[in-house]
């Protein structure tokens, strides 16, 4: 054995915490022969170890009754009781405490025996290495305190989960009331989202005498609409917010833009016009609780035959929201002057709307719009379509005329005067290609 720890030696590892102290490792060293147990504690005391020591087994024995040691280390051949009977001893009152025996014997049968009688964690050889030695008591040490680890989270673990059945007994209660809560909360404030909505559409309607109430009528209706077409709560709210908001890219247009109707506009008043859908789709999209309802505001003027603005989009392409929005906008448009010059009553704007059913609207959405408003059937208007050349004064469009790139040049119901005539055949030459016009069958 040698006497003294190399610089190489590894150092012990602290003791687990009692308190805010941290303990060194207590160790028991047995042995009969003084030399050796002075050379033991020499080495483990000067590595951080605490160390008592004890002549015999009976000793140890007996010095273990009145202490408690992390490791014990016995010499194999002892008087009266060898060590293989002093750690079986051990292991039956002492079963945490970790065992290791030294051992000079070349008898293999008698150091197999006293390992599994006394579930020694390692045997020694004498003379020993002290780094070889330190090394080992180190590693059954770090098992020691991974076990005492495991043994604590388990405890922490049991008694965390006790805690937690007896607060779940009452947690379910403590949860549905505070979810009650909360869902008062959510209503309120969303009751007041809806009124701060309101209010400021109402504040967009100032500008214009006629229009006071159209925006929460559209919204009204819209919503019933949506509710009958089996829209979710969701988009049928996204559906009601874009009535209520749907003209605020109007804010910008001038006074005398916003008096004309949208028959009545064209060049450069229409190109100005028909930016509001846009612009109120950008001034909404930095809420996130109204960005469903601005995507719906910039297509709620897409028609259904594809001939709308902005995108010029098409039948299903065009979300089921402005669908809806762009039937409830023009029903209730057509009666106070923003679509055409002269108010239409309300019978009269069923049945424009439900003229316009496959054309301007998704037939669905019209059939949806007829069912909320009581019904009416639709005129069935017979139209041809004519070309430039062979139009003449006094017949009446059936369908807007527009561009190839989808700006109006005449609304639909247009009657046809000689000056008119001349400016749509100056347009077909312009435009080079064949245009055809959709008239009234029963006015040619």
């Amino acid at each position: 054995m040698t006497e003294a720890a190399s610089d190489l030696t590894p150092a012990p590892i602290p003791a687990p915490a009692s308190g805010d102290a941290v303990a060194p490792w207590r160790i028991l060293c047995v042995d009969d022969e003084a030399n050796i147990l002075s050379a033991l504690r020499r080495l483990f005391r000067q590595n951080g170890y605490q160390i008592s020591v004890a002549g015999g087994g009976a000793e140890g024995l007996q010095i273990l009754v009145t202490q408690e040691f992390d490791l014990i280390i016995s010499d194999m051949r002892m008087p009266e009781m060898d060590g293989a009977r002093f750690l079986e001893q051990v292991f039956k009152r002492y079963p945490d405490t970790v065992r290791i025996l030294l051992t000079g014997y070349a008898d293999i049968a008698s150091t197999i025996e006293a390992v599994n009688k006394g579930q020694i964690y390692r045997y020694v050889s004498k003379p020993w290495n002290d780094q070889e030695l330190l090394l080992i008591v180190r590693q059954a040490l770090d098992l020691k305190a991974l076990q005492r680890e495991k043994l604590r989270l388990e405890a922490l673990t049991a008694r965390q989960n006790e805690e937690l059945k007896a607060l779940n007994l009452s947690l379910e209660e403590k949860v549905q009331a505070r979810t009650q809560e909360l869902a008062l909360a959510n209503e309120k404030l969303k009751g007041s989202f809806i009124t701060s909505v309101k209010v400021f559409s109402n504040l967009i309607e100032l500008r214009e005498g006629n229009l006071a109430g159209h925006s929460r009528r559209v919204a009204d209706l819209a919503r019933k609409i949506a509710n009958k077409l089996g829209m979710t709560p969701r988009e049928t709210q996204d559906v009601f917010l874009a009535g209520l908001m749907h003209d605020i890219g109007k804010i910008g247009l001038s006074d005398h833009l916003l008096a004309k109707a949208v028959t009545q506009m064209s060049g450069d008043d229409l190109g100005a016009y028909r930016k509001h859908p846009v612009k109120g789709e950008q001034s909404l999209m930095a809420l996130e609780e109204l960005r469903g309802a601005a995507k719906i505001i910039r297509a709620h003027h897409e028609r259904f035959d594809g001939q709308g603005y902005p995108d010029a989009l098409a039948g299903l392409s065009i979300s089921l929201g402005a669908r809806v929005l762009a039937v409830a906008n023009d029903y209730d448009g057509l009666q106070i002057g923003i679509v055409a010059p002269r108010r239409l009553s309300p019978e009269d704007a069923r049945k424009m709307i439900a003229n316009g059913r496959g054309k301007r609207y998704d037939p669905t959405v019209v059939d949806a719009f007829l069912a909320v408003l009581g019904g009416v059937e639709p005129e069935r208007t017979a139209e041809i379509a004519v070309p430039v050349a062979d139009l003449k004064p006094g017949m009446v469009l059936s369908r807007d005329l527009m561009t190839r790139d989808g700006v109006l040049l005449l609304a639909a119901d247009y009657l046809l005067d000689a000056s008119l005539i001349r400016q749509i055949r100056d347009y077909a030459t312009t435009d080079g290609g064949a245009v055809s016009v959709f008239i009234r069958n029963d006015r040619r």
